[in-house]
């Protein structure tokens, strides 16, 4: 018998419309089946609160908060609390609450959820700027999980050692192979990139603390015969910090359906990070998109690229400008037929779809978990979900 269509609240710090990416691609497949709400950190633009909501292509509600600059934390978080109640209210049923941001317990601990779902895709607390609450919020927040998802395995292993969780599962970045395959076409160069000379090393994602500027600029210094498309927003990071040479084209944010468009005019795609303490547990969504597209990827030595992509041949691996411009030049002369061979074999068993079926089996599994402990009046074990909701009282 069909079960019942589910109503998701999704607590994001990141917006639907920024970088096509892991949150999108799950629950543009959950809105097929179940009503979902993907609520957005606030924009501080008006005089008075407001909350905007908007239909999506794929069928999800965005809400997002609108509050007066310099509005207080506290005063913020009691306003979201107000436009959290009024999303619920208008749900046909209690909510499923997916958690993108720990900081979200500060305004979600009066809904009673059908479960509670935390899919961490990164260790947001080593990321530049992150807000000094975050660590004890989740804290908070994996008490009350009744599953956790991570965005790759070596975050996956991180979290399952330090957080003793009784329900967590790895889900590394998967792809969607039929649309990145379109740039193995000979599709129309794009007007910003046509009249970029080959080779063309290629990048596309956020341009932010975790790219290693300076691994580009000593590259481009070194090798003006090759030309860097840089794709993607600036976020975090003063542009004026950006190498400027002939040979670094910044062409900026594009949309997801454009992308094959640049992939198609790329000789060789690239994953120039920094190795951080914000890209120490990445698992960059890209790496499979590329392969997809039929390109040769280079990479520095992070973690989740070096396995399971390094070790089994799907990239070159590559620290210095040195070994990089090396490794590009090995690519470039790469048998085309072998490799592209070689990467459809690895993602046969790869789709965004198998993913989704996948984490929703948990989920579904959680909320029988709930409804059948809530029916005999008992609570879950810490670690593994609770008929209550975090509190961000819980902090002091």
């Amino acid at each position: 018998m069909a079960r019942a269509r589910e109503s998701i609240l999704c607590l994001s710090h990141l917006r639907w419309n920024f970088v096509y990416q892991r949150p999108q691609h799950l629950l543009s497949r959950c809105a097929r089946d179940h009503r979902v709400v993907f609520f957005e950190e606030p924009i501080h633009d008006v005089a008075a609160p407001e909350l905007e909501m908007r239909e999506t292509d794929e069928g999800v509600t965005v809400a997002v908060p609108h509050l007066a600059p310099d509005t207080p934390v506290d005063i913020a978080e009691l306003a979201q609390k107000k436009m959290v109640d009024h999303v619920v209210g208008g749900l046909q049923s209690r909510p499923v609450l997916w958690y993108y941001t720990p900081m979200a317990v500060g305004f979600t601990h009066q809904v009673r959820p059908r479960a509670v779902v935390y899919d961490c895709m990164d260790e947001l607390s080593l990321f530049h700027g992150a807000p000094k609450q975050l660590t004890d919020r989740e804290k908070i927040l994996l008490r009350h999980a009744d599953v956790v998802f991570t965005g790759g395995h070596s975050l996956y292993e991180h979290k399952r050692k330090t957080t003793q969780h009784k329900n967590i599962h790895p889900f590394p970045s998967s792809v969607d192979v039929p649309h990145f395959a379109q740039a193995r076409e000979l599709l129309p160069d794009p007007f910003d990139q046509a009249e970029i000379p080959h080779p063309r090393i290629g990048f596309f994602g956020v341009i932010d603390e975790r790219m290693d500027i300076q691994l580009l600029d000593e590259l481009a210094r070194k090798r003006p015969d090759l030309h860097f498309v840089m794709l993607g927003p600036i976020v975090k990071i003063d542009p004026a910090m950006l190498p400027r040479h002939a040979n670094i084209h910044w062409l900026g944010g594009k949309k997801y359906d454009q992308l094959p468009g640049y992939l198609a005019g790329w000789d060789v795609a690239m994953l120039p990070f920094a190795r951080n303490e914000s890209t120490r547990f990445i698992s960059p969504t890209k790496t499979p998109e590329y392969l997809a597209a039929g390109k040769p990827v280079v990479s520095t030595s992070i973690t989740d690229v070096v396995r399971p992509y390094g070790d089994g041949g799907l990239a070159w691996i590559a620290d210095t400008a040195d070994e990089m411009a090396a490794a590009i030049d090995e690519a470039l002369a790469s048998d085309r037929t072998a490799r592209v061979a070689h990467a459809d074999t690895f993602l046969s068993d790869l789709s965004w779809d198998k993913t989704w079926r996948e984490m929703w089996s948990h989920v579904d599994r959680a909320i029988m978990t709930r409804a059948s402990l809530r029916a005999s009046g008992l609570h879950a074990t810490s670690g593994s979900g609770s008929a209550t909701q975090p509190t961000a009282n819980e902090e002091r």
